[in-house]
């Protein structure tokens, strides 16, 4: 027998997102959704009649504090699995302390692709399974000349450099290209839709985060600018940063992703009216929510069938796991350890709520290095 299977002491894992800072109104719904599948898994009778325990720690937007925290959670807490992280920044940073002391982070994240890791398991979209339907969308309604801008780290940067490929590709063209500090104020894109203005692009294209994507899209109504002709389109901006910037300044902008508060499925609903239950009847759930709640509930599936929290066995068992999440199935894909997810584009109304424009006839298998890359079919 293992160690863990020779007590009744909690599952112990780690929870490490922001609940201050500029990354807190995304990050707190991470954090809600990670509790919200632990109370219905503790309330079911907990793994194996186990209950799982979080050990929280507040990162507070930090990216450098997320890997301070991750080795305090493994060294000091003696957690071997941590679920967290938002930018790709607070993975890079969390990464080597996973990878060093064998660990397991779940990311549930959208992020820029190109990247794996044994200790790792990525249940956000990657760059085929959103990027390449939103370019397509846009591209077929709106036209070919794109206009990016993005807070300056990683995940903006790259993203864009592979919606440039899929632009160029297509026949589209960026004309233009802006970035701003990730603690950015709001007169920061003052300039910057003055440039947008003069180009005069068909489409912006978003890779902005945190507080600055309330600025983004505050800045754009100011000037008068017309979502129906130039929309903001997204991959980052969800439920929870559309009610930050006002419902009324958030509507008809396109976003990119799994899963919408809109969606009217079995699963769906359920998971809305338990979220509700808990955070209040008005509270929207979004992408970020939903990938936080499914994947703790893989990893409880996993771990009934292990009955240890060793990260090589654990691992081992969540390859090819599959779950009814509120987006539909999804399955963790055992060649790279993403998650097979659906393919969404919604339209933001006056309610703060997506309406679905596009979706996916089934999941679309996680292809983080784009290797398939060109045998997808246009969207009309």
């Amino acid at each position: 027998m293992t160690k863990d299977q020779k007590t009744s002491e909690p599952w112990r894992v780690g929870v490490l997102f922001s609940r201050s800072g500029f990354m807190a109104v995304i990050e707190e719904t991470q954090l809600r959704g990670t509790m919200t599948a632990i109370d219905e898994i503790n309330d079911a009778g907990g793994i194996n009649g186990r209950p799982i325990e979080p050990v929280l720690y507040d990162p507070s937007s930090e990216p450098s504090a997320f890997g301070r925290y991750a080795k305090k959670l493994m060294v000091d807490d003696g957690v071997t699995t941590i679920f967290g992280c938002y930018t790709s920044s607070s993975r890079k940073a969390t990464l080597p302390v996973v990878e060093r002391l064998n660990g397991l982070l779940w990311y549930p994240t959208l992020y820029e692709g190109f990247e794996f890791s044994p200790n790792v398991i990525y249940t956000g979209a990657a760059p085929n399974q959103n990027s390449m339907a939103l370019c397509r969308f846009l591209m077929a309604h709106y036209g070919k000349r794109f206009f990016f801008i993005g807070s300056d780290y990683i995940y903006p940067r790259e993203s864009n450099r592979i919606m440039r490929e899929f632009l160029r590709e297509s026949g589209g063209e960026v004309v233009g290209e802006r970035y701003v500090n990730l603690r950015g104020k709001r007169e920061e894109f003052i300039p910057i839709m003055k440039e947008v203005e003069n180009r005069r692009p068909d489409v912006i294209f978003s890779t902005v985060v945190g507080d600055g994507t309330i600025f983004l899209y505050q800045t754009y109504a100011d000037f008068g600018l017309d979502p129906k002709v130039m929309p903001i389109a997204s991959l980052t901006t969800a439920e929870a940063e559309i009610r930050a910037m006002g419902c009324d300044v958030g509507e008809g902008h396109i976003t990119a992703a799994p899963y919408f508060d809109g969606l009217n499925t079995k699963f769906s609903e359920a998971f809305k009216s338990l979220y509700r239950r808990r955070y209040g009847e008005d509270e929207l759930t979004n992408m970020c929510v939903e990938a936080a709640y499914f994947q703790m509930h893989i990893f409880a599936k996993a771990l009934r069938r292990t009955n240890s929290m060793d990260t090589d066995l654990l691992r081992t068992m969540v390859l090819n796991t599959e779950f009814d999440a509120p987006q539909g199935r999804v399955s963790i894909n055992p060649q790279y350890g993403h998650a097979d997810l659906w393919t969404r584009i919604g339209k933001a109304n006056r309610r703060g709520q997506f309406e679905i424009q596009y979706e996916s006839p089934s999941r679309i298998s996680a292809d983080p290095y784009l290797i398939g890359y060109g045998r997808c079919t246009a969207l009309g």
